[in-house]
């Protein structure tokens, strides 16, 4: 986990209560959802195995382990789960050196974050390697912290990422808003007791109580996400 924490009170100089914002990055700020299903159907392939479509819905959002072990497990492959998440890992590394587009309105919402100092964490599923790859093309200098899901004991679903990235903020997890395009990712923040902004990718994802979704990231912006803070607090 990195860490440049900027010092902030509980309260921002407008009187909003919004105390941090926690960002996904796959399908959330990078449009990388699909790089991660092709890099999984090309290295499947050289295995002799053809992917369902269907297991798409399955695996986008989760850990490494989870989606990596699903695989082997449906495929019957012969295969560790260490060398599938290195060939995995490596694929996906490819296709981000050769492209990186982020989702519709990240870059606008990122450069506002940062112009008004809203402390704010990046929060992936993605290891350490693969989010210092894409931090080189979104700015690293937009995020006080993050957090890889390979550095905490238990990556999303379960809460414990946003979690640490609030503790590392020094934020209450109530007044932090998370943004995500899963339901995997939604399971972790709602968990955590965040507000919670769901900007579905690949699967749809319902609205709940302490949940707003959203189409895409250019509907989100500072005021509106300082409004989640007035509404009746999440269910824990």
């Amino acid at each position: 986990m990195t860490s440049t924490v900027p010092a902030f009170g509980t309260r921002t100089a407008e009187g909003s209560a919004l105390q941090a914002v926690l960002l996904d990055m796959d399908g959330t700020l990078v449009d990388t959802e699909g790089f991660w299903w092709d890099a999984e159907v090309e290295v499947f392939a050289a295995l002799g195995h053809r992917l369902d479509e269907a297991w798409r819905d399955v695996v986008v959002g989760g850990p490494m382990s989870r989606s990596a072990g699903f695989l082997i497990e449906a495929t019957g492959a012969d295969i560790t789960l260490d060398e599938l998440t290195v060939l995995l890992n490596d694929g996906f590394e490819d296709r981000i050196s050769r492209a990186l587009p982020l989702m519709p309105g990240a870059a606008r919402l990122l450069a506002e974050l940062s112009a008004h100092e809203v402390p704010t964490a990046l929060v992936s599923a993605s290891h350490r390697r693969i989010i210092d790859r894409v931090l080189g093309s979104v700015g690293a200098h937009h995020f006080a912290l993050t957090v890889a899901g390979d550095e905490v004991a238990r990556t999303k679903p379960h809460p414990d990422p946003y979690l640490l990235a609030a503790s590392g903020l020094g934020a209450d997890p109530a007044r932090c808003a998370v943004i995500e395009d899963t339901a995997t990712g939604v399971a972790a923040a709602e968990a955590a007791g965040c507000r919670v902004v769901a900007v579905p990718s690949v699967a749809p994802i319902g609205p709940a109580a302490g949940r707003t979704v959203v189409p895409s990231l250019e509907h989100v912006d500072l005021s509106f996400l300082r409004g989640l803070m007035s509404t009746a607090a999440p269910r824990r």
